[in-house]
């Protein structure tokens, strides 16, 4: 049974890790559906950048 809980929380971590490796949106970012400019169109509550289609970096000016 402890080897099962092992091998479960390894995994969960494994995941985790493999979710989040391909994103740099942080928590800074707050991008809300915005269906005014059309159907995938995102904008940041934090900053207000825009971008169409899901994001996955921060697109925050520097």
């Amino acid at each position: 049974m402890p080897l099962l809980l092992l091998i479960l929380l390894a995994s969960v971590v494994v995941y985790l890790w493999l979710a989040r490796r391909g994103s740099t949106v942080t928590r800074a970012c707050r991008w809300r559906l915005d269906r005014s400019g059309g159907p995938e169109h995102y904008r940041c509550a934090a900053c207000g950048a825009e971008t169409d289609g899901r994001p996955r970096h921060c697109l925050r000016a520097r």
